[in-house]
């Protein structure tokens, strides 16, 4: 069984591949039953990182394990987990077509009903403000609130999760329907699913579908 830091550097490795971040942008986390959080270093190239790189906070965002820097949206990630209990892994994304529309600073309506059952509703885009900062960690909170992704306005988005497999299924739904987003304006005016059908059908997802 993988431990929590090789958990961090596979998913790392799988963001790449996935073409879901460039170079050494974006960060990934998960925090454990005790409240550590163990996080990506900064500016570190995921496919030369190895256990002794991951670094280790504390619920306040204070750095316990590590020698390394840790990631400079720490605090994003120390956030999001104080304000949501069911999340337990993070990762922040680079991804093209999610960042058209961050660029754009305009929210990704659902669209595709694996975006209601896998996102759970719009994915908003939060205001802007500077990396690594705290108005930038809150601003991606509020922009958040109960859903599974969020927009970074002119950065990228940040997707959430029970484990890193949630996260890397929501980062795919969110950039495969950005993409037909995207493409459905260039024809026509995509049909929004309704709030309604949305909630039924995470609920579906979360309680009902599957063995």
């Amino acid at each position: 069984m993988k431990n929590t830091k090789q958990k961090i550097i596979e998913t790392g490795l799988t963001m790449s591949k996935k073409n879901l971040t460039i170079e050494t942008w974006g960060n990934l986390s998960c925090i454990d039953k005790d409240g550590n959080i163990y996080i990506t270093p900064s500016g570190m190239p995921y496919d030369t990182l190895q256990e002794n790189d991951i670094c280790i906070l504390d619920t306040s965002g204070k750095q316990i394990g590590g020698k390394r820097k840790p990631s400079i949206e720490s605090m994003l990630h120390v956030l999001i987990y104080q304000n949501r209990k069911d999340v337990h892994a993070i990762i922040h994304t680079h991804a093209i077509a999610s960042t058209i529309f961050a660029t754009l600073h305009k929210p990704i309506p659902v669209i595709t009903d694996e975006m209601a059952q896998s996102i759970g509703g719009t994915v908003e885009c939060a205001k802007y403000a500077l990396p690594g900062t705290l108005d930038l960690a809150k601003n991606v909170v509020a922009a958040l609130d109960n859903k599974q992704a969020v927009l970074m306005s002119n950065h990228g988005a940040v997707c959430v999760g029970k484990d890193f497999t949630e996260c890397l299924k929501v980062a795919s739904v969110l950039e495969s329907c950005a993409d037909i987003y995207q493409k459905a304006l260039t024809i026509g005016t995509p049909i929004k699913i309704s709030t309604e059908n949305t909630l039924w059908m995470r609920d579906f997802a979360l309680h009902k579908y599957g063995q």
